[in-house]
């Protein structure tokens, strides 16, 4: 049994799909999938439990975390330019083995991260609704728990189904929704700011370090959820114009428009309400009727649900690509590898993706989903920084024209200790969920994926 048995790309071979995407196209599906849940939700409950006004310091450790690891995908994305992201890049440089504990990491990323931002949209509509009067059945309302009177999340099920309907179109057709809702994203934080800096209050800032700096590390490796979703560049690769070049740029360029406005939305949102009060899911609109602005609160609101779709598009856009990569390898079933006609799509693939987000968004009450995410997020950036190290023994230093990690083996080292010490701030129920669902890995892989493999025809 040959676990490190390596594949070779073939940059020539003519892809199925269509390659009509650029920079900007990038750049607004990093953005639609990393702005959203973390900057409309995460932030209170992390100010109120973990950093308090120093939040914001927590934000750069993460985006730290994040940059580091963007680099080594940028210059992998920039020499490897094929679909699957760092799957492929793994599959190059440590052999199958990697690649598929790679993918499977990434599939339970976006899997869970897809379920738990359309059980997060499920609920700001649901609130939309109770103030104005509707009251949804319990019954309807959340993840099975008979205790509460929920058995199934019947907003978060119809959301997923139209999500996996918008990416089964032609890529450029779901980005365009995309990049509308982006647009809007933009609009509201851009209300919040404008409107909320006049209501700041340095007094609230104090004391910055409630929780010394262990809070502001807890705060860090909690809302490095937020920026989960810069990958879903990688995975377009197959579908841009010039992806040597736009890669690179759409995954920096999307991680640092999102840090600016985290740190700056995160100043404003402590500044004007006290830290002890945060404790909410909506803070962003909270932030508004504090200070007695409700109807900008309102609009904050119908911003946050329309919004939120660009997550679920993106990560459900990811999702997809990612299972046709697996599967065109022989490690996941051979029919998510048919590409629709008429739109090049990998519908069937898409549809998978959405069956299987579509289970967990609608039965799972996913109370630690964010930190489970996390987990399978930073092991398989690890291992990312990793192989940037191999493909440099392997391949030497980029050509010109493709990008370069700078200090090189420094940054990739301090990348994979940064992710360890994430890691490590993480519950021990998380790394449990965590194990289990790695053994679950290994078993498909052991029983299915080794025998069905591509490479056993070499």
């Amino acid at each position: 049994m040959d676990l490190f048995r390596k594949k070779e790309i073939n940059l020539n071979q003519a892809s199925e799909m269509k390659k009509e995407l650029k920079t900007s196209d990038l750049i607004m599906l990093g953005i639609g999938a990393i702005i959203g849940t973390g900057i409309f939700v995460v932030t209170g409950v992390a100010a109120n439990q973990n950093a308090g006004p120093a939040l914001s310091l927590s934000f750069v450790l993460a985006a730290v975390v994040v940059v580091l690891s963007g680099l080594s995908f940028a210059e992998f994305a920039s020499r490897i330019p094929v679909i699957g992201g760092p799957y492929a890049y793994l599959y190059v440089v440590f052999g199958e083995f990697a690649a598929w504990l790679t993918g499977w990491l990434l599939i339970g990323e976006f899997l869970l991260a897809v379920s738990s931002v359309a059980s997060g949209w499920s609920g700001y509509v649901r609130g939309f609704l109770e103030s104005t009067g509707i009251r949804f059945p319990q019954a309807l309302s959340g993840g099975y728990h008979p205790e509460n009177g929920t058995y199934v999340d019947l907003i978060a099920v119809l959301v997923v189904i139209f999500v996996t309907y918008v990416v089964s179109l032609e890529a450029k057709k779901a980005l365009r929704l995309n990049n509308i809702m982006v647009f809007v994203k933009f609009g509201i934080i851009a209300l919040f700011i404008v409107v909320g800096i006049f209501f700041v209050k340095p007094d609230n800032w104090q004391p910055f370090m409630p929780f010394g700096f262990s809070g502001v590390l807890d705060g860090a490796a909690l809302v490095f959820f937020a920026f989960l979703g810069f990958d879903a560049v990688a995975m377009a690769a197959e579908e841009v114009k010039n992806p040597q070049k736009d890669v690179p740029r759409g995954i920096i360029g999307s991680i640092l428009i999102a840090t600016i406005l985290y740190i700056i939305v995160t100043l404003i949102l402590t500044g004007i309400v006290p830290f002890t009060e945060l404790g909410v899911t909506d803070p962003v609109a909270f932030a508004m009727r504090y200070i007695g602005h409700g109807t900008v609160g309102a609009v904050i609101a119908v911003g946050a649900i329309l919004t939120l779709l660009t997550v679920t598009i993106s990560m459900m856009y990811s999702l997809a690509r990612l299972l046709f990569a697996v599967s065109k390898d022989g490690l996941l079933p051979k029919f998510m590898t048919e590409i629709d006609k008429k739109h090049r799509t990998p519908k069937k693939a898409t549809y998978a993706a959405g069956v299987a987000a579509l289970f967990f968004a609608g039965f799972f009450p996913l109370n630690i989903l964010a930190e489970l995410t996390n987990i399978m997020a930073l092991a398989y950036l690890m291992l990312v920084s990793l192989g940037l190290l191999k493909m440099r023994r392997m391949f030497g230093k980029p050509k010109a024209g493709e990008f370069k990690v700078p200090f090189v083996p420094v940054l990739p080292v301090v990348s994979i200790l940064t992710c360890i010490v994430l890691m490590l701030r993480l519950q021990a129920v998380t790394w449990i969920v965590f194990g289990i669902v790695m053994v679950i890995g290994l078993v498909i892989y052991f029983s299915y994926g080794y025998q069905h493999s591509k490479m056993n025809e070499h």
